[in-house]
């Protein structure tokens, strides 16, 4: 009795195997897509609720942000210490798991244009800034260069 139940679930097992394969890839992508997209409204949703519940009060636009208070994926002040991810040496920081995961995997959620000198920098070694009133920030290279964006009225 054991033996047939075992066969009839590798049997069950081998057919969804061969179903799925058969789909093609325009069938599997907007699952795929949609999974992924719901992933980022959940994510929005984290930042928001932070966002909320922490506000911007200790800190105001133009403020240099320590770096473990940022979420590096949304480009965010969080106003709490984010989940820190240890990559090639280096020290980001994401609000989610999905943000834990993402960052070694995609460089760009890595790196930011300095506003100044329009250069990649790497966000883990950025003078962080607020820029907005919704605790968006901008990556500088450094102290320096921000001083300069200013001074220029960029």
């Amino acid at each position: 009795m054991r033996l047939n139940i075992i066969k009839i679930i590798t049997i069950i097992s081998i057919t969804l195997f061969i179903v799925a394969c058969g789909k093609t890839k325009n069938e599997i992508e907007p699952a795929a897509k949609q999974g992924l997209e719901q992933s980022m409204q959940e994510a929005q949703q984290v930042v928001e609720k932070e966002r909320k519940e922490t506000g911007t009060s200790q800190y105001k636009k133009g403020d240099s942000i320590p770096k473990e208070l940022v979420c590096m994926v949304n480009d965010a002040f969080m106003g709490t210490e984010q989940l820190l991810v240890e990559f090639e040496g280096k020290q980001y920081y994401g609000c989610c798991e999905m943000c834990k995961a993402r960052i070694p995997e995609d460089k760009t959620v890595r790196v930011a244009l300095d506003p100044y000198t329009l250069k990649e920098v790497d966000k883990a070694e950025a003078y962080i800034v607020m820029i907005g009133n919704k605790g968006e920030v901008a990556y500088f290279a450094n102290e320096d260069n921000y001083k300069k964006f200013l001074a220029e009225g960029k």
